[in-house]
Order: C-alpha cells, then sequence, then structure tokens
C-alpha cells in the first residue's frame, strides 16, 4: 500500500499507472481513495470527474484533499471531490498517519489543539508535523483545516443554517477564517458555494434550548448492506437507548421506517438522538440521518462517528473480490454483497457491552445490559419521547456490583474496568494502534483475546481479525464447509486476508440465530 505524500507520473511506477487508468476511465469506485491534482488548471479532483482526462505529466495524485491545498491547488467546481464517501485508508492502515487522521475527523484538533492532537497520540507536536506531512503531505493543521472546509460544504449545500452558524459548526475560530479558507479551497464564496446545491431532504435547524435538529444524507461506497448492519443492531438493542423499526417523531420530524435504527448517545457537545434509515440507489447508496444535537460544534464528529458505525467507507468491492475467490464464500459474497463491519459510536459502551456478552447468547447479553441501563444510565428527554443514556464508566464503577449478575469474577473485571477508564488509568479510542490496544486489554485480569479482538474490529475498523474461539463464527464456519477447529479455521482464514473481519461477518450471519455470538 502505497503510504507517498503523492504519486508522479514515472514509466516504472505502477501505482501512478493503476490510478491513472482508474482516473481515464472516470470510475467512480475509486472516489474518495485518492485526489487527481491537475497543475495546469490548477485543480483537483475525484477520479471519475468528468472533465477532459489531462496528461499525465500534467497529474500528481495525492492521498488528502489538504496535500492538493498544500500544493497550492483548488477544488473542482464540477466535480467536489470531497462530496464522495471518505477514504477506506484510514481503518485498513494502522500506523501513526491514519490514527491521527481518524481523531482529525472527529474534531479532536478543534476541541484540544494539535498539543491536544499529538498527546493522544504519545508524539509531541512537532514530531507529529513532520510524519503528517511527510505521509500525507500536510501537516495536522491543514489536514483539520481541509476537513473543516469538507463540513461546512456538507452544511452550506445540504442546510438552512446561516452562514455564521455553519462557520462555527464546521469548527472555525472565526467567520473571516471561515470566509477566507472556502474563497481559497472552492474559489467561490460560501454564498455563492451554498446556490450551487441543495440536497433535497436536508435541512437543519436551531432550537431555543441550543439543540439544533438536523438532516443529511450521507453517501456510503457501493455496494451497501446497510440493512445487514440494522438487524446486527436490532439483536443487539438495548431498551431505553435504542429502538429499531416502526416510525418516531423526533422533534417533529418521522424518519426511521422499516428499516431503521435510532438512538441516544453522548458526544463532545451533549446528549444527541439520532435517527438513521437507508435511502439512495444500489450504485449510490445513501443513509438519511436526522439528528438532535446538544451543539451546533457536533455537526462534524457526528458525521465522523455516524459514518464509521456504518463502515461506509469500506472498499466493498475489493473486499469481495477477495472473499469471493474462496468456494465456500462464493455464495455468500453473492448473496449479501458490500458487507459491512458494524462500528461504534461510544468505544467505552462497545467495551462493556463485549465484557456482558462474554459466553451468554446475544439475548442474555441484550436482558444484562437493559437492567445495567435502565438502573444507573441518565434519564433526557427529547422531542417528547425519554431516552435512557447507557451508564457512563464513574456510574458503573460505583454501582454495577449491585446491578450486574452473574459470575463474581466477570462482575469485578467490569468493576475494575469501568473504575480504569473513570480514572484515566485505561484509555480506549480511535487514535489507538491495533497492537497497543490489545496490548493494554490484555493487561487487565479477565479481559482475554477474544475480547480485546472484537473490541479492535469495532472501535478501530480494524478489517483485518478472525475470532477464531467465538463458538457462532465457528457454527457458521461449519455450515459453509469450512474448517470449524479454530486452529485449522486460523489456517483457511489467511487466504481472506487483508479482509478477515468481513469474512467473519459472513460466518456470523450464516450461523444459527441463537447461538451465542459477538454482542
Amino acid at each position: 500500500m502505497a503510504s507517498a505524500v503523492t504519486i508522479l507520473p514515472t514509466d516504472s511506477d505502477p501505482v501512478f499507472a493503476e490510478r491513472y487508468r482508474a482516473m481515464s476511465s472516470r470510475d467512480a469506485r475509486f472516489d474518495g481513495q485518492f485526489i487527481t491534482g491537475v497543475h495546469s488548471t490548477g485543480i483537483y479532483c475525484r477520479p471519475s470527474c468528468p472533465a477532459t482526462t489531462p496528461k499525465p505529466q500534467n497529474v500528481t495524485f495525492y492521498l488528502t484533499a489538504a496535500a492538493a491545498h498544500e500544493a497550492g491547488l483548488r477544488a473542482c467546481k464540477r466535480c467536489l471531490p470531497d462530496a464522495v464517501p471518505g477514504s477506506p485508508e484510514w481503518n485498513v492502515r494502522d500506523d501513526l498517519a491514519a490514527r491521527a487522521m481518524r481523531l482529525i475527523t472527529d474534531g479532536v484538533v478543534e476541541r484540544e489543539g494539535v498539543p491536544g492532537l499529538a498527546g493522544r497520540l504519545g508524539y509531541t507536536p512537532r514530531h507529529l508535523g513532520r510524519i503528517l506531512v511527510s505521509e500525507l503531505g500536510a501537516g495536522p493543521l491543514a489536514l483539520s483545516r481541509a476537513h473543516r472546509a469538507q463540513t461546512a460544504r456538507i452544511l452550506l449545500t445540504a442546510t438552512d443554517l446561516p452562514v455564521a452558524d455553519v462557520a462555527f459548526a464546521a469548527g472555525f475560530a472565526s467567520v473571516r477564517q471561515f470566509n477566507d479558507t472556502i474563497r481559497e479551497v472552492y474559489e467561490r464564496t460560501p454564498t455563492a458555494l451554498r446556490a450551487t446545491a441543495k440536497t433535497p431532504g436536508s435541512s437543519a435547524e436551531e432550537h431555543g434550548d441550543g439543540t439544533v435538529a438536523l438532516s443529511l444524507r450521507l453517501p456510503a461506497r457501493a455496494p451497501f448492506d446497510g440493512a445487514g448492519l440494522f438487524r446486527f443492531f436490532a439483536a443487539r438493542a438495548v431498551d431505553g437507548t435504542e429502538r429499531i423499526g416502526g416510525t418516531e417523531r423526533i422533534d417533529g420530524t418521522e424518519r426511521i421506517g422499516e428499516n431503521g435504527y435510532s438512538r441516544i448517545v453522548r458526544l463532545p457537545g451533549g446528549p444527541a438522538v439520532i435517527s438513521l434509515s437507508l435511502g439512495g440507489t444500489s450504485s449510490a447508496p445513501l443513509v438519511l440521518c436526522d439528528a438532535t444535537l446538544g451543539s451546533i460544534a457536533d455537526v462534524a464528529p457526528f458525521v465522523a462517528r455516524v459514518r464509521r458505525l456504518l463502515d461506509l467507507d469500506a472498499d466493498a468491492v475489493a473486499i469481495d473480490g477477495v472473499l469471493a475467490r474462496d468456494e465456500a464464500l462464493a455464495a455468500s459474497v453473492a448473496a449479501v454483497p458490500g458487507i459491512r463491519v458494524p462500528g461504534s459510536l461510544d468505544p467505552h459502551e462497545t467495551l462493556f457491552r463485549a465484557l456482558i456478552g462474554q459466553q451468554v447468547s446475544v439475548a442474555s447479553a441484550r436482558t444484562a445490559l437493559t437492567r445495567l441501563t435502565l438502573a444507573l444510565g441518565d434519564v433526557v428527554e427529547r422531542g417528547g419521547s425519554t431516552w435512557r443514556l447507557f451508564p457512563t464508566p464513574a456510574q458503573i464503577a460505583e454501582g454495577g456490583t449491585e446491578v450486574l449478575r452473574g459470575p463474581a469474577r466477570r462482575t469485578q473485571t467490569i468493576v475494575a474496568v469501568a473504575a480504569a477508564l473513570a480514572n484515566g488509568e485505561l484509555e480506549v479510542g480511535v487514535g489507538d494502534s491495533r497492537e497497543h490496544l490489545t496490548e493494554r486489554l490484555l493487561a487487565v485480569p479477565g479481559i482475554g483475546p477474544w475480547t480485546a479482538g472484537y473490541i479492535a474490529l469495532r472501535v478501530l475498523g480494524a478489517p483485518d481479525i478472525l475470532l477464531t474461539s467465538d463458538l457462532a463464527l465457528r457454527q457458521g464456519a461449519e455450515r459453509l464447509g469450512l474448517p470449524s477447529a479454530p486452529r485449522e479455521l486460523e489456517g483457511r482464514g489467511l487466504d481472506w486476508a487483508p479482509w478477515r473481519s468481513y469474512a467473519g461477518m459472513h460466518l456470523w450471519r450464516a450461523a444459527a440465530p441463537s447461538a451465542p455470538s459477538a454482542q
């Protein structure tokens, strides 16, 4: 996998040749995976841009829009290169650059500055800047600035929020800074950019209590098995915190529907109620998002976390191509193209779900999690509905012993983990590497390889984890004619790299519904 800042045209560079072919054929599957910089025109485009194909000597390929900005290029007015699914690189890669990008898209620079970003990653700001410039062509401030510009474009073209509100929602420190950035990146004023495209069905409205009702459409990389994700969430829904199907009214808007998923979640600015449903077409799938946010500044982390929850940026064509080579998986891949790995909106919540769900059925885990939430979670009223926030680590540390049932050792582990998270001794988040996260979790008494692997899969979106110790996964393997013994299954799974997490989803799907499985 190329990690260079730019890809230049040379006769011996197969990466440039591959990307130039994709760009020349205007293949939309590569949109978001790289950016075409055309120096003869001074613009950068998505690979599928319908403009005349530039000469190779005029082209440089970039991994990020920020690198194109740093090279003095502006976004193409015709194709809007950032209005596409994001790059799958930041989950596939597990290096410092990828970890930084995951945190930058979550808004860490806006909330904590570059020193906060560097501290989360364990580096000095200067060293982090050197690595990001080397790997991605831009430093943390430039990368964050590009992300703010993209968030602003979404809000300008998809909502009616006042321009000043858009500026602060996107994370800009001032309206002047916002105006200057939009003009530089898009060569238009914010008002002119807004006039280019108003997405039907999208809107935003501020309420007197400081909350913001937002409706957006997020593109997914096709093919996309969104219905499978909703079924996964439905089987594990915690009463009071999550709701599946039907129609719920969120601040006057009805938008969940048959394949819907709604829940309450903590964001940096306060609790948010979100509602997700499926839209678009098979070739251009969309996720319809309705949300009531506690702060307008939560727009960027909300979008980033929903994209990670639903794995919207996965390179489904590449994944399906590798898995379909195995005759045992071919039929499942054909029946369910674009299978996704469910992500996480709250890493701490996902960790407790895994701990409580160890060695029990999905139904039993759901009952225990609901009991815990109803006993310890805070009550939030939104839009005429009552919700329960999943308990914080501090709440579980204080009251978990009285609420949790089952083996005393497991309860001790859960309460100890809660205390460690609450006091900062243990950290779990999207800025972790798989190696460090696994090492940190395995050092906790009572946490084994299954839990550590499952957390890396869900929280980091790690694409190459096969949980061969999971009973349901092994049952699914047996149903598909694959080895069910852990060691033999692990050996067979080498052929599925680097997409073993997605193969595991096919195996879970093939398992008996009543079997114990991932939580």
